[in-house]
């Protein structure tokens, strides 16, 4: 049938299917894996890759064109998928994704959709984004098919196009310009990298591991500078260094920890600060607990998978060893946490055990005030009992960080119900995530909460025997950070015994809730080392 035979319109939609096929397959080559870096610009670039294609194409044979064509453009629809991804975990983890480790993020992802939109919502959205993977490879093939005839129907223009592209594509990389791309290319060598390395990583966590120098330390002699205090090690979710060093979040949440600071000397307490960097961001709170217990760094899920099934020695299983009671405080926990045993709690509260009977916060199952509250009526309350040892988390200030409790009397707080109409009459997540000054606002106030309440806690519970460690678990994700954040989050210790504190001179922690810009950066793993030989028989001299 010749071309005049054939429709105008029928021709026009089939230029319209090609240019539509090789803008998609243009995308898949030179996109960016970062959201942030994605605009226009981005896109109009020569990608040496689709050169290599064309030139592919023009010495195949028809039947070997076809399958180069379906093979090749598969993987680049798989490639296209990968970058998808990247860009999420850039979005939120401040990370690319990885491949080997990361599919543990599907749970607590599809857990948080669920509490947005429902279950059978969640479901859906799941099923939808795995047929739209599936829809991206299959179209990604068609087009290179499609892109495949082309060239092969117009030999003469198709190898004359290939020859000035190459020249140009030369010359740009010879003088560095941008529009030269193989970021294909680059993109799966480095991803191929990042595999092999993480296939690797066992044997790396292995070696650290097995070096604990605290392992066999009878109990003693463990943790002597404390003995009859109640210890409590709180987890403030997101609470990053960007939360009192960014010049418009941090003046307000800086009030909260300078009023603090006086609020408690004014109690008798006195505290340090500094900065620890953790083991992940903007989310895997998991990772940050373990390697703060652990002293190992644990930084993906196979590690922290193959922590959570040895015998590790952690903080907690040292105070046990010691003689206190230890009790992990988890309300966001909504199902079995089998894995928990390796830190040895004799008691453990989840979002089941807690006793709230209010409504949830959207992700918070419970208000931080609340948590504290309940753990001081199960625990500290008690008469006649042992030291008390708990890790706490206080998830007030997680993603979305809105709807936002209020301070209530601690008298009042009860079984929680009083806090229903915050919960039902609170902002809505939708209200402030369609705009990132809103967003930021909103983790600041939520931060400011989630002190509040601690700070609150230790004015009105607090004694001679109370010492609490407090630091974040992670930076916040970058719409709240930035790019290019550190991971470094703070933490302090507050005690009203002087000697606690005399144990900790060598650290040269700053004075304070606050820890200024110069206070001392500790890897998180370094802490349980640090914190055990401090408050051992034999505390380092200043």
């Amino acid at each position: 049938m010749s071309t005049d035979s054939v429709p105008k319109w029928r021709r026009i939609a089939a230029r319209v299917i090609t240019a539509l096929a090789f803008l998609f397959v243009l995308f898949a080559l030179v996109a960016p894996n970062e959201l942030s870096k994605l605009s226009p610009w981005s896109i109009l670039q020569i990608p040496l890759e689709g050169l290599v294609g064309v030139a592919l194409v023009l010495v195949l044979p028809p039947k070997p064109r076809r399958i180069a064509a379906v093979v090749l453009g598969s993987l680049l629809g798989i490639l296209l998928i990968w970058k998808l991804f990247d860009m999420g975990f850039y979005t939120t983890l401040a990370r690319p994704f990885d491949p080997v480790f990361d599919w543990s993020f599907l749970g607590p992802g599809f857990e948080f959709l669920a509490g947005a939109i429902g279950q059978g919502g969640a479901v859906a959205a799941a099923i939808g984004i795995s047929i739209l993977a599936v829809v991206l490879v299959v179209l990604m093939a068609l087009s290179a098919m499609r892109l495949s005839r082309v060239v092969a129907g117009r030999p003469t223009a198709a190898t004359r196009a290939l020859a000035v592209l190459g020249v140009v594509w030369v010359a740009a990389a010879a003088f560095g310009q941008p529009f030269a791309s193989h970021s294909a290319a680059a993109l799966a060598y480095d991803h191929a990298r990042q595999v092999g390395s993480s296939l690797q990583d066992s044997n790396a966590y292995n070696a650290e591991a097995s070096v604990d120098a605290f392992r066999d330390v009878p109990g003693s002699d463990l943790l002597t500078g404390l003995r009859g205090k109640d210890v409590i090690i709180t987890f403030v979710e997101s609470y990053g260094q960007v939360a009192i060093q960014d010049p418009e979040l941090s003046p307000a949440i800086d009030s909260v920890l300078d009023a603090g600071t006086t609020k408690l000397r004014a109690a008798g307490f006195e505290s340090k600060s500094a900065f620890i960097t953790s083991s992940t961001s903007g989310g895997g709170s998991w990772l940050a607990h373990s390697t703060l217990q652990s002293g190992v760094l644990i930084n993906n899920q196979k590690r922290y998978d193959t922590f959570v099934g040895s015998d590790r020695f952690t903080l907690s299983q040292a105070f046990k060893r010691a003689g206190w009671k230890t009790v992990g405080v988890v309300p966001q926990n909504m199902k079995p946490w089998p894995e928990g045993k390796v830190y040895g709690y004799d008691s453990y509260y989840d979002s089941h055990t807690s006793g709230y009977k209010g409504k949830n916060f959207f992700y918070a199952q419970m208000p931080d005030q609340y948590t504290l509250s309940a753990f001081q009526r199960n625990e500290r309350a008690k008469t006649d009992r042992k030291p008390v040892m708990a890790e706490i988390d206080l998830v007030s200030s997680h993603t979305p960080f809105v709807p936002l409790p209020e301070m209530v009397d601690w008298n009042a707080v009860g079984d929680g119900s009083i806090f229903i109409p915050q919960a039902e009459n609170g902002t809505k997540p939708e209200e402030v995530w369609n705009d990132a000054g809103k967003t930021r606002a909103a983790y600041a106030k939520s931060i400011q909460y989630s002190l509040n309440s601690l700070i609150s806690y230790v004015q009105t519970y607090g004694d001679d025997n109370l010492v609490v460690v407090f630091l974040g678990d992670h930076q916040p994700a970058p719409v709240i950070t930035g790019d290019d954040a550190t991971r470094d989050v703070p933490v302090t210790i507050v005690a009203k015994d002087p000697a606690v504190l005399e144990r900790t001179a060598s650290w040269g922690w700053h004075d304070g809730l606050n820890p200024g810009q110069e206070a001392p950066v500790w890897p998180m793993q370094d802490f349980r080392d640090r914190f055990l030989t401090s408050f051992g028989p034999h505390p380092p001299t200043r």
